[in-house]
């Protein structure tokens, strides 16, 4: 059925906009009767970012991109660096509790705004707008950030959006031009005290993880490994013969050094302890799915993210695997071979790709496996096994030829713990969230 919209005259004087899409009636929001003003009324500061080629060295500063705003904040895990005078650095420096909207980028991602929390001196990309409110406004910076991530403020958004083709946008004047409902300080407050606490959350759910992994290296022996590069090394003929190799990259001294602790600690190869797990699951065409890729996944904890839903007829060809509760799924592509998650039971039934290995085992626990895969234990083995011209990856035959430390069980229920404990923290950040999100619509709403 057709959607329509009738529009005054008067509507029109001052919007600059005559397309169709910003008058749809979706994003219609009645102001007249409550405290609603344009949110470049509380700012003292809406700046674009720096333009500015970026690096995986860590040479310069961090620069703050789209991909590290996620659940209305921005987390370091994958932050790139830019290398910059200190002069201009100084102007786009990030203080804590800046706002930044991402302002373009296919209609999906507009709008992704985020709140800085991290004491860390960074700067952010172009592509990025900072909010700033002013000294003593009526707004306070946690509540600006959850209402553009609330119902009110992306209805604005997707209003304002100027879109071309695979890509949309919305400029700084625009963000300005966006109404904001204003409530009593002491809502906004306790809105602040609710994000503060979801923060405090993803925080904990790393410091945990952290822990699990120190665990597991000091058991191992390996929490003071350095991962060194050799200039050289000198590898017999019959070596190069064996494993019908004969790069460089195969042969550096560091993987030795692992190989050699691992093997005085006893460990197995793969294949001997883990379940076979073929990848021949069919969808059904007429079944929806949730989908995960690699985006999908958090590297920091190890955790499934996130989800994309299709049809079984729509699927990717490659969607070939069903998950399992306890199921650890690991990238065998180079680039993200740190993309390690387990999949817990609310996760039972999801597709992933052929391009994850998929481990079950019944000598280590599935949050161990995790553990394990995330860490240098077997990142290093990975990368020592990627081969490939165009798409360099780990096969399927080299994977076997992993060597897997199996832990005593009192040692694996401790790391067990620690990831149970992050898991349950990121799961009551993202409650927090939703709760400070669903105060503000209900506010609106009454």
């Amino acid at each position: 059925m057709i959607s329509y919209s009738i529009i005054q005259k008067s509507q029109l004087e001052g919007t600059s906009r005559l397309d169709a899409e910003y008058y749809q009636p979706e994003y219609f929001i009645n102001f007249s009767n409550r405290d609603w003003r344009p949110i470049g009324d509380f700012l003292k500061s809406c700046q674009y970012g720096l333009s500015q080629a970026m690096n995986d060295e860590k040479i310069g500063y961090p620069m703050f991109k789209m991909d590290d705003i996620k659940y209305a904040f921005l987390f370091k895990d994958e932050v790139r660096y830019a290398n910059i005078p200190e002069k201009i650095f100084n102007n786009f420096r990030l203080e804590r509790n800046d706002v930044l909207f991402n302002r373009v980028n296919s209609e999906e991602f507009v709008g992704r705004t985020g709140i800085f929390k991290i004491d860390l001196k960074s700067t952010f990309a172009s592509y990025l707008i900072r909010l700033q409110t002013k000294d003593n406004a009526e707004i306070i910076p946690d509540y600006l950030n959850i209402f553009l991530n609330a119902k009110y403020g992306i209805k604005q958004i997707k209003k304002f959006s100027r879109r071309a083709v695979n890509q949309a946008n919305v400029n700084a004047e625009e963000l300005k031009e966006i109404k904001i409902f204003v409530p009593s300080v002491i809502f906004q407050k306790e809105i602040e005290k609710i994000s503060n606490e979801s923060w405090k959350n993803f925080e904990l759910a790393k410091d945990f993880y952290s822990q699990a992994e120190k665990l597991l290296l000091e058991e191992l022996g390996l929490a003071d490994f350095k991962e060194k590069n050799e200039l050289f090394n000198i590898v017999n003929l019959s070596d190069v013969k064996s494993v019908q190799r004969m790069d460089a990259e195969y042969f550096q001294t560091k993987y030795d050094k692992l190989l050699i602790t691992l093997r005085r600690y006893k460990a197995k190869p793969l294949e001997d302890i883990i379940q076979n797990v073929p990848a021949r699951f069919i969808p059904k065409s007429d079944r929806n799915y949730c989908y995960v890729e690699l985006a999908n996944i958090n590297s920091s904890i190890g955790m499934i993210d996130g989800f994309s839903e299709v049809l079984g007829k729509d699927a990717p060809s490659r969607a070939k695997r069903i998950l399992k509760n306890g199921d650890v799924i690991v990238s065998s592509v180079e680039g993200s071979l740190e993309k390690v998650a387990i999949a817990d039971k609310d996760q039972e039934g999801y597709l992933a790709s052929t391009g994850f290995f998929q481990f079950r085992s019944k000598e280590i626990l599935p949050e161990v496996m995790c553990v394990l895969a995330k860490s240098l234990v077997f990142q290093m083995q990975l990368e020592k096994q990627c081969a490939g011209t165009i798409l360099t990856a780990v096969s399927k035959e080299s994977i076997k030829n992993i060597l897997v430390p199996v832990l005593p069980k009192t040692t694996q229920q401790e790391i067990a713990d620690l990831v149970k404990k992050s898991h349950e923290a990121r799961k009551k950040a993202k409650e927090l969230l939703e709760e400070a999100k669903k105060k503000v619509e209900n506010l609106i709403e009454k």
